[in-house]
């Protein structure tokens, strides 16, 4: 990449409507390059006058030609989002990039192209989509019709912005819905732009509307609280979804949550240790360890517990920090300063709680500019110790040592958490007996981070409320009718 295409200004307005409009109140923030600490543009600050408008459009539009169109015509104009957003993967990855401080290697190969994929993958499932039917004897014949559950509030984190963005509307829009979009607040470019694709791949105006803005009694909280608001998709983190549950009780709205998680990755003694590695090393500092499924709390059998560690800090000890431009780097900037004195914070805990920080836990040299910390590996902690049970959402990872399976399955669900987790052994029994009693949404056995997406997603315990994939989104954004006639 040239070094001209490495800063990329970008004002960010809402698009309400079919258009790109500015507040009405003109107000804005400024949106910071966490690798640099360097403006990036400007970006609207919505409300609820922005969101009364955008929920307008919303509710007009479920009315107009999109609720006309035959299936056919909805499934190429979703499968064309697709094809534009892979035409347009460079300047996508880029502005990623440089909205949340992840390597732009990583951006190009995953967040992109998965974010093309969710709109390729939803738009051929919809083929696939039925309902049931039931004869009644010679009584009756009852069969259920689906149709849209109406305007979708989309609340996206900051993350992993256009890959979660786009797995939430590409099944809302297959659907026949229509959607109100509240990106994070850190990373509005990506978002932004897909106002735009979505206009060219054909999506009548209306349809998607986009609105940046803040949480609390702001345009967060004006789209939670909205009457005409049907329904709200929200990942993000497990406080801010209990305020969002408050807001929409008002309304009964539908919710669909995918919240926090403090995953268990259990490595047994018979395990491949060298295969076990690369993976951990991937599902503990991958996207600087800003993922909601990454194995923050590794459990390893005790016979293979000090190998392990000794091997796992060295290959930590490899990855390089740096730009996210840089080819070489494979750990980023944390996505702003406040959240890198809270992930900081944590390190500072572990010490006072008795842990050993084997490697990292401060800045790389010669990176005072941007948020940058090193991937971080914490010993000596106990099941007790706050660092041990609370989500960091940073490159720092606790290894504890266990001697029995029942021991590690207690340790293992001893969280308010329940989203992944992670088994590694060669023993099939054992997998298939432990993956069983893990309380998790989603369990991988020897592998991390692999998806079919027609398979259910979500959390357990305060994690999450319900499942997205394949059917399950469908069953999410759609309602049931059933028609009951008498022969």
């Amino acid at each position: 990449m040239k070094a001209a295409d490495l800063i990329k200004t970008m004002d960010c307005r809402h698009f309400i409507d079919g258009k790109y409009v500015a507040s009405g109140n003109q107000k804005t923030f400024v949106n910071v390059n966490p690798a640099t600490e360097e403006i990036l543009g400007t970006v609207a600050e919505g409300g609820k006058e922005e969101i009364d408008l955008a929920v307008a459009a919303a509710r007009k539009a479920l009315r107009g030609p999109w609720k006309k169109m035959t299936q056919h015509e909805r499934i190429s104009i979703i499968r064309r989002i697709g094809d534009i957003i892979l035409e347009r993967k460079d300047e996508l990855a880029r502005l990623e990039s440089l909205d949340t401080g992840k390597p732009y290697w990583l951006s190009g190969t995953v967040d992109i192209p998965r974010s093309a994929y969710n709109f390729h993958f939803f738009a051929d499932y919809l083929r696939s989509i039925g309902t049931e039917a039931y004869q009644h004897d010679d009584v009756a014949i009852n069969y259920a019709v689906r149709r849209p559950v109406g305007v979708v509030g989309l609340i996206n984190p900051w993350n992993l912005p256009l890959l979660l963005l786009t797995w939430k509307l590409a099944p809302c829009l297959a659907a026949g819905n229509t959607a109100v979009i509240k990106p994070a607040e850190l990373t509005p470019m990506t978002a932004t732009l897909l106002g735009e694709i979505c206009k060219e791949a054909g999506v009548p105006d209306g349809v998607v509307n986009i609105v940046h803005g803040f949480g609390p009694d702001s345009a967060g909280s004006a789209l939670t609280e909205h009457p005409d608001v049907d329904a709200i998709s929200f990942t993000g983190e497990t406080t801010t979804g209990k305020i969002i549950m408050k807001a929409a009780a008002q309304s009964l709205k539908r919710l669909s949550y995918e919240l926090g998680g403090k995953n268990p990755n259990i490595i047994f003694a018979d395990s491949d240790l060298d295969e076990v590695l690369e993976t951990t090393l991937k599902s503990s500092f991958i996207n600087q360890g800003e993922v909601c499924l990454c194995g923050s709390r590794i459990y390893v059998q005790r016979p293979v517990y000090e190998a392990f560690v000794e091997k796992f800090t060295a290959k930590a000890k490899e990855l390089t920090v740096g730009h996210p431009f840089d080819p070489n780097t494979k750990v980023g900037a944390l996505i702003s300063e406040e959240h890198y004195s809270r992930v900081s914070s944590y390190i500072q805990l572990a010490k006072a709680e008795g842990g050993t920080v084997v490697t990292g836990g401060k800045r790389p040299e010669g990176l005072e500019k941007g948020f940058y910390l090193e991937p971080t590996i914490i010993t000596g902690l106990d099941r007790s110790c706050r660092v041990v049970r609370e989500e960091i959402f940073g490159p720092v990872v606790t290894v504890l040592p266990f001697d029995t399976e029942e021991e590690v399955v207690e340790q293992a669900n001893d969280t308010h958490y329940g989203l992944s987790a992670t088994v590694w052994t060669n023993d099939l029994r054992r997998a298939h007996r432990v993956a069983g009693q893990i309380e998790a949404g989603i369990v991988w056995v020897n592998t991390w981070f692999l998806r079919d997406l027609r398979t259910p997603f979500g959390g357990m315990k305060q994690s999450g409320i319900g499942r997205e994939g394949g059917m399950h989104s469908f069953e999410f954004y759609s309602e049931l009718t059933n028609i009951c006639i008498k022969l």
